[in-house]
């Protein structure tokens, strides 16, 4: 014997779609329903004074939740602009800090550019016992050849008269001494050493 309920058709042929969309269809209809019970605006205004029974009390509530209404949108707009306003007062100041910054800076080029300091010296100073001092390159040149750097005080070394050599020793040429690693000096025209380090 054959069943009735085998000659049914299945759910989702009478509907037109698979059964994996049912649930989304019925879940989309309960948002409508919800959402349409939550209106906001003129629609839910309208629906609120549909509901009421027309006494004053009920007047009365409605007219305070609508006063409520209106006070929060009041109050949101003066709490935007208050912010609106706060944020284009800030990026002013930044605006104008930043200028302000770069008109300084833009004065004390100017000033560093407009005065030059200016030596007073004479380019060559020269003393009774023959030597002299370059006041051009700060270099103190004794009567014997030897060159000292006024700024520090050292030995002066003219660095086109250097050749580096390996291990870290050097040969000025304009002397003939080899420098060596450990500070030991040699004559390079007679072989004998000059100095040795301590």
């Amino acid at each position: 014997m054959t069943s009735s309920l085998g000659a049914l058709a299945p759910a989702s042929s009478i509907i037109g779609t698979s059964s994996s969309s049912i649930p989304n269809w019925i879940a989309d209809a309960m948002t409508a329903i919800q959402n349409q019970q939550s209106e906001g605006g003129l629609l839910g205004m309208l629906d609120s004074a549909a509901s009421g029974d027309g006494s004053v009390s009920s007047f009365l509530g409605q007219s305070s939740s609508t006063a409520s209404a209106f006070a929060t949108i009041s109050q949101t707009s003066i709490t935007n602009a208050s912010s609106l306003i706060a944020q284009i007062a800030a990026t002013n100041q930044q605006k104008a800090a930043a200028q302000k910054l770069q008109d300084s800076l833009n004065q004390v080029t100017a000033q560093q550019q407009m005065v030059q300091p200016k030596s007073m010296l004479d380019p060559f100073i020269y003393f009774p016992d023959g030597s002299t001092i370059d006041t051009v390159n700060n270099i103190m040149t004794m009567p014997n050849g030897t060159q000292y750097d006024t700024t520090t005080g050292g030995v002066y070394v003219d660095p086109a008269s250097i050749q580096q050599l390996g291990n870290g020793a050097y040969l000025n040429t304009k002397t003939n001494i080899m420098t060596m690693a450990d500070g030991t000096q040699i004559d390079t025209v007679t072989g004998l050493t000059v100095t040795t380090a301590a």
